[in-house]
């Protein structure tokens, strides 16, 4: 009966559809409400003609559909793909137009926040291109110099309570240069393609904070430099950044002179659950990084501030001679046997004067692995590195493009997270024709019209998740691989539901 039921609610959703996409909602977008995804983000750019507008809308919307694989894969009919390669041949479609439309619409999001706190994520990966030999003289080297691609540095804003993602605040591709061995410290100081600038570059690239909202730049130890520190007390912006220098106190009268032997003599002042995500060993130029088993382990927390002497040798350029700071320790007394001991060192300028300011500062920290799921959902769940562009011209804004619709999976995990998720009815937020196909196929399990968490929970279902209680929330993958099956259903389900209908709308 529940199955009938179902069945008789999709059947009569697809009845008021065209196409067999509800009116309310525009074509092609199945997971946001109107205006779409595509539409938001792109459809006010001037790209010299209206109807490249309409093409670029029409493809991200297929795009977010059909996210994995290769291009034919996303645009898997021949008239859209060909449109689609054609508008990547065109001079106004660059990669800054496109990711000009993407910004845009992020900082609308950031400025929605209102009072809250919005984290800006800075991290970069390698986008691998080494197989298209017709790029080689346009690409720069990556890993350990033997391929040919980008340093990929995004700035990804997420809301600092609930983790959110809002979207990129800004994308840069680097091209690593190639540096003579005998180069002074003052040539590469004035060099502008110094990679160690990215810092400062993704940080200034995201803008100012709008009116009323705190957006605190989040960065790993790569940061760690006296130039990004300096330029982000002067400019006045908030950051957190985990220490990866032992750097010199300026002029301690007592105790260490050392910022590592300092933050560690520091009293303790309360404890901290701390989440440590897998990570696969890895290799940096030569280098292997080991790999690490994720756990929850409970932490020491300990707090002061610090004043931060000026480097005794001049490797960017600044013009500071310390910078009074605040550091939080995080470390694990107990490690499980084979794992590296946890420890944090996090510098910031936001003032950590009680132990419940430096609870939120780690909280902060923690939200920093977002972006490495990000960059998972661009080369994983979107393929990136698929795209066989002959030409740079071309590559870029297909890369802006994707790196876009790459922010869409990992909404999927937060819509299943939302705090509303288990009292607003899914047809609300997702197309009502997917909740009828998942209704349909989970009869037993979900009702006709199900809530977002009951929703996605079977999406989730879909993608291997065992929905009990030891699981934890599934993550953007395994509902990324679960939509991909969803969307399977709905498009055969869709064909079928055209297929017996006639010119009246009658089955």
């Amino acid at each position: 009966m529940q199955w009938e039921t179902a069945l008789l609610t999709l059947r009569r959703t697809l009845r008021s559809t065209r196409g067999g996409y509800p009116r309310s909602h525009t074509k092609g977008q199945g997971m946001g409400a109107t205006p779409s995804f595509a539409q938001a983000n792109f459809g006010d750019l001037d790209l010299g003609d209206k109807r490249r507008t309409v093409r670029l809308v029409q493809s991200v919307e297929e795009m977010c559909r059909h996210p994995g694989g290769t291009l034919p894969d996303k645009l898997n009919q021949p008239a859209g793909l060909r449109g689609f390669y054609r508008l990547m041949n065109q001079s106004e479609v660059t990669h800054k137009a496109l990711m000009d439309g993407h910004t845009a619409q992020t900082r609308r999001s950031i400025e929605a926040v209102g009072s809250g706190t919005v984290l800006l994520l800075h991290d970069a990966t390698e986008l691998d291109y080494t197989s298209k030999k017709s790029l080689k003289g346009h690409l720069g080297q990556i890993g350990g110099g033997t391929g040919r691609g980008y340093i990929c540095h995004n700035s990804l804003a997420v809301r600092a309570d609930t983790g959110e993602t809002l979207g990129l605040c800004s994308q840069i591709l680097h091209h690593r240069a190639k540096v003579a061995k005998n180069e002074k410290p003052w040539q590469r100081r004035q060099r502008k393609d110094r990679e160690s600038r990215l810092w400062v570059e993704g940080a200034k690239a995201s803008g100012p904070a709008p009116p009323g909202v705190r957006c605190v730049d989040i960065s790993d130890s790569l940061s760690d430099t006296f130039e990004y520190l300096v330029y982000e007390v002067t400019q006045g912006r908030h950051f957190v950044l985990r220490a990866r220098e032992d750097r010199h106190l300026a002029k301690p009268l007592l105790g260490p002179s050392r910022l590592f032997e300092a933050v560690r003599q520091l009293t303790i002042a309360g404890e901290h659950e701390v989440c440590v995500h897998d990570a696969p060993p890895k290799t940096t130029g030569r280098k292997l990084s080991p790999g690490r088993t994720g756990r929850i382990t409970m932490c020491k927390v300990a707090f002061g501030p610090v004043r931060i002497a000026r480097p005794c040798k001049k490797v960017g350029e600044y013009h500071c001679s310390a910078l009074d700071l605040w550091a939080v320790r995080v470390w694990e007394p107990v490690t499980p046997v084979g794992e590296e001991p946890l420890e944090w060192i996090l510098l910031t300028n936001c003032p950590v004067l009680t132990i419940e300011q430096a609870f939120e500062c780690i909280h902060w920290y923690e939200q920093r692995w977002i972006v490495e799921e990000y960059h998972k959902a661009m080369k994983t769940g979107c393929s990136i590195e698929s795209l066989q562009f002959e030409k740079i011209e071309r590559l870029e804004p297909a890369i802006a493009l994707i790196s876009a619709v790459a922010t869409t999976l990992l909404r999927l995990r937060d819509a299943a997270r939302a705090p509303d998720a288990e009292t607003r009815p899914a047809g609300e937020v997702v197309d009502p024709v997917y909740v009828g196909v998942l209704a349909a196929h989970y009869a037993k399990r979900l009702p006709p019209r199900p809530m977002v968490k009951a929703f996605y929970m079977h999406v989730a279902r879909l993608g291997g998740h065992q929905n009990r209680k030891a699981d934890g929330p599934p993550g953007w993958i395994t509902l990324w691989r679960g939509w991909m099956k969803l969307q399977a259903m709905v498009d055969g389900y869709t064909a079928a539901h055209l297929k017996n209908t006639d010119r009246s709308g009658k089955t």
